[in-house]
């Protein structure tokens, strides 16, 4: 449970564990309940187009996501690595983000194998070439 008292549905746990061993998912997109009260799945796909999974984040709403980012290392071997998002855009209600910024270390603690944490408020700060590099840089 986080600090707002927000819990992480168990499906939420499972879900992540077949992405990240059975690669069934490239993404899982998270949310919170109606009634602030629970991490849930909004959605998940296994669409390999990267911008195909960012047209899943809201403009005007919190998510947290995970994503299996595929991409080359400078020397051209191919790598994979597990991020998770926050999604935070600029136009969410001031108490969605509250919430969502309160409660995210409990989903993120959840998830155990994740490389890369990425914080967003626009799509240009995930965008291919941003997540890329953090990739490379193994932040």
């Amino acid at each position: 449970m986080s600090r707002s008292g927000v819990a992480v549905a168990p499906d939420c746990i499972t879900a992540f564990e077949d992405l990240k061993l059975k690669k069934t998912h490239k993404y899982i997109i998270y949310k919170l309940s109606a009634n602030k009260t629970t991490i849930e799945i909004d959605k998940s796909g296994s669409e390999e187009d990267y911008d195909a999974f960012l047209t899943q984040l809201p403009e005007n709403d919190c998510r947290y996501a995970i994503y299996d980012f595929a991409y080359k290392t400078d020397e051209g071997a191919p790598r994979n690595k597990i991020c998770f998002y926050a999604w935070s855009p600029d136009d969410a209600p001031i108490r969605s983000k509250m919430v969502s910024s309160s409660s995210k270390d409990a989903l993120r603690r959840a998830l155990n194998g994740v490389a890369i944490e990425i914080q967003g408020t626009d799509f240009a700060e995930v965008s291919h070439e941003t997540v890329e590099e953090k990739c490379k840089k193994g932040r």
